[in-house]
């Protein structure tokens, strides 16, 4: 059943006929309006995946048309000459096709999507529009009719005869109005047929025309096709004629691989394993060895298989001899040591088997070995905090963030283990650092962070020591993330020097690789997994221990983020106060015990100004007995108490004294090295909090008297008195010298003197009490710390 007509002579009855009729007009439109609303969404879809299908096809060509067939010899038969073009060919034939299908979604737009919309928007929205202003009149009319009626008839005649002119002209408006709505309800009924489907079939005119292309380019391509089908079947036929042929021979060489092994009279080659003999690391390393008889010239070639076979450089030396070794004198199998014309030193090597190693040695006239037996075997290195760590460390440092700081996985992807241990033997090395170009591309940057990276867990104990490492641990735990902050500001001021300046010179590299984490990924949680089990590494492996790991990353995120503060700035208490909740016990058992000179802090580090010798008089190791007498010497008056007298407090006492070389390692570091400069320290914000001193890292190792006896292990741990006041410390022309004070100190006695760190003191020279100096400050007279001035 079709749509009734509407009549105009129906819009002056207005009967619930033509209100009925109109209606159905209205649902139509309605239907047409969300149909056509539908068919440009799809259609915009159809397009969008034609155009990606076209993206697609055309990838896939360009894939097939960069290819290149690569056939076993020099010369290729005309069959694979049409094999390996062919792929070219398919890449044209699917561009062709392309550019076609291209042309048809650009015009898709506008024969399809464009005319729908104009139509929906020019039309129907117009209709709608009709239809509002419609029953606006409509109820406008039935509203002034309704009140006209009401009106009495007692009214004046004038009145009323107003009011009837008034409903005339509401009515007219309301034929008019209605008469244009009808009018263009069936105008837009009339228009879709034509408006509506134009379009669609302009568009599948376009598909037409595209599937015609192809016909026509699959009939230009059928030669070319013939042909290819002749060589391919031509190709598989000659493969299988060969194949039985090539597997023949396979079978033989399984068989009897000695005789069809090329052997040469003049050439031995093949691959062995070269001892590499560093001063911190040892390892064996393979390499392609060919070996000339006549000239006795060795090549050797760095190559390994598993890596992709990465061919390295080329190295020769001229053979000297060439000797075996017993199986006894060394752990591996199958060696034996040459010795080179123009290289010192043994070099041993290692065959792939008895028969191969008597190969080589037959090749090369080898001898029986002449050995002793108690030769001492090269030790190995050990990494230190000392002047070559630290030159290490920066140099990698700046060839990372020259180079790679935007490498994406930047300290997270590993480098070669063989290459990272010879990258750090030969930059630890003091023969060959300086050889070491970090700039050129011999050294991936993978490599380079991976060697940082060991060269800090290869260190005796965790750059943050394992006497802190604890501390750390408990501080990360806390609940207030401000007072974490606060704790390990606290705890990293107490690390000694050598550990403090590594750290800060590591966290502030850190944190600039974090401030490139868009290019290379590694935000500063990332930073915290790769480097806190390397910082804070346990010194005991246990379940537990894995459990803290979280806690280890967290510790490291809060150095990086906040390194600024923690590295630039001195804390308040880190002398006298800590956190409640990590050393409430000790702090209890500090307060039943007055603080006394021999708990401040050592300036272990620190290089005075006066002679070796007097430092070696006046050195903390004569015994533990005369150390004992001395704190009972000292007064108890003072309050300049070292950061220990509230971390470690009076529970430690002489256990601590006895336990100078701790797991840390850093004795042994300050017996063979000590720092000949310090850096200005600022003045602290409590007279009772003493600044330690900074140093930058040592030029040169200067031995010292403390060789002889243990040596704290940190400065925290268990400070000591330097006993500077003995007799034997001062000769009688440093008497009344001057002397700065390294730390500050508030005084409790009458007879003491306060300052800060800085202060100038004049006429300064021995006091009777032990431990004590006099000096003049601002004109008065008082005991001075000796342990807290240096003199100038």
């Amino acid at each position: 059943m079709g749509l009734p007509a509407l009549e105009f002579s129906d819009c002056y009855l207005d009967s619930p006929q033509f209100r009925e009729r109109l209606k159905s007009h209205e649902m139509e439109l309605d239907k047409t309006n969300k149909f056509i609303k539908e068919l440009i969404k799809d259609g915009k879809a159809l397009i969008q995946a034609l155009k990606n299908l076209s993206t697609a096809k055309r990838k896939f060509a360009e894939s097939l048309n960069e290819f290149k067939f690569q056939c076993i010899g020099d010369a290729e038969t005309d069959d694979e000459i049409c094999i390996a073009k062919s792929l070219q060919e398919f890449a044209g034939v699917l561009q062709n096709l392309e550019d076609e299908r291209t042309r048809m979604i650009e015009n898709a737009n506008d024969v399809l999507i464009m005319p729908l919309e104009r139509f929906r928007k020019e039309q129907i929205s117009a209709a709608k529009e009709a239809r509002k202003k419609y029953d606006k009149e409509t109820e406008k009319y039935c509203a002034v009719l309704d009140k006209h009626l009401s009106l009495s008839a007692k009214k004046k005649e004038s009145h009323l005869h107003e009011a009837d002119s008034q409903v005339d002209s509401v009515r007219q408006h309301f034929y008019e109005v209605s008469l244009e709505y009808v009018f263009k309800v069936q105008e837009v009924q009339e228009r879709k047929m034509f408006d509506f489907v134009e379009p669609l079939l302009a568009f599948l005119q376009g598909l037409f025309t595209y599937y015609h292309h192809g016909y026509e380019l699959a009939k230009d391509f059928n030669h070319f096709k013939t042909d290819l089908t002749i060589s391919i079947q031509n190709t598989r036929n000659r493969f299988e004629s060969t194949r039985s042929e090539v597997e023949s021979l396979m079978k033989k060489m399984k068989e009897n691989p000695h005789e069809h092994k090329s052997n040469s009279q003049h050439i031995m080659e093949g691959y062995l394993f070269i001892q590499e003999k560093r001063p911190f690391v040892s390892s064996w390393v393979k390499y392609y060895c060919t070996y000339q008889r006549e000239p006795k010239r060795m090549t050797t070639v760095l190559f390994d298989q598993k890596s992709g076979g990465k061919v390295g450089e080329e190295e020769s030396f001229i053979l000297k001899s060439c000797i075996r070794r017993k199986t006894d004198s060394i752990e591996k199998r199958f060696c034996f040591d040459v010795e080179a014309m123009d290289r010192p030193g043994v070099i041993t090597m290692q065959a792939l088997s008895e028969e191969d190693r008597r190969l080589w040695m037959e090749a090369m006239d080898g001898r029986e070995p002449v050995y002793n037996l108690n030769r001492d075997l090269q030790s190995e290195g050990v990494a230190q905090l000392d002047v070559i760590g630290f030159n290490v460390v920066k140099k990698f440092i700046y060839a990372l963030e020259t180079r790679g700081i935007d490498e994406q996985g930047l300290y997270r992807i590993v480098g070669v283990s063989s290459r990272v241990q010879k990258l750090l033997s030969l930059a630890m090395d003091p023969k060959t650092c300086a050889d070491v170009e970090l700039d050129s591309q011999e050294w991936e940057i993978k490599t380079i962070t991976s060697a940082i990276k060991y060269y800090f867990r290869m260190l005796p104990a965790p750059l943050t020591t394992y006497q802190y490492q604890r501390n750390f641990i408990k501080a990360a735990k806390l609940d207030n993330p401000e007072a974490r902050v606060t704790e390990i500001h606290q705890i990293v001021h107490r690390l000694p020097e050598k550990n403090r300046q590594m750290l800060e010179l590591l966290t502030k590299h850190l944190a600039n690789v974090a401030n490139h984490h868009q290019q290379n990924l590694m935000t500063v949680a990332n930073l915290g997994v790769v480097f806190g089990p390397t910082l804070l590494r346990p010194q005991e492996e246990t379940v537990a221990a894995i459990m803290d790991i979280k806690f280890q990353n967290i510790v490291v995120e809060i150095l990086i983020e906040n390194h600024e503060k923690i590295f630039r700035d001195v804390p308040a208490g880190v002398c006298g106060r800590v956190n409640p909740q990590l050393h409430l016990s000790r702090r209890r058992s500090a307060e039943n015990k007055a603080p006394s000179c021999s708990e401040r802090p050592l300036t272990l580090f620190h290089t005075p100004t006066h002679s070796v010798k007097g430092e070696h008089r006046n050195s903390v190791g004569n015994s533990v007995g005369s150390d004992h007498q001395h704190q009972q010497q000292v007064p108890s008056s003072s309050n300049c108490s070292s950061s220990n007298s509230s971390s470690g407090g009076s529970s430690q006492g002489l256990t601590s004294r006895h336990s100078l070389t701790s797991n840390d390692g850093e004795a042994d570091s300050a017996r063979h090295s000590r720092p000949n400069s310090l850096a200005a320290c600022p003045s602290p914000p409590s007279p009772r909090s003493p600044s330690w001193p900074m140093f930058s890292a040592p030029s040169s190792p200067q031995p010292t008297s403390l060789a002889s006896s243990p040596q704290p292990t940190s400065l925290a741990s268990s400070p000591q008195p330097t006993s500077l006041a003995s007799s034997d410390s001062f000769p009688a022309s440093i008497s009344g010298r001057k002397a700065r004070a390294l730390y500050a100190c508030k005084a409790e006695h009458n007879s003491e003197l306060s300052f800060i760190a800085g202060t100038i003191f004049e006429h300064v020279h021995p006091s009777r009490e032990p431990g004590w100096l006099e000096g003049t400050l601002d004109g008065r007279a008082g005991l001075i710390p000796e342990n807290y001035v240096e003199f100038v």
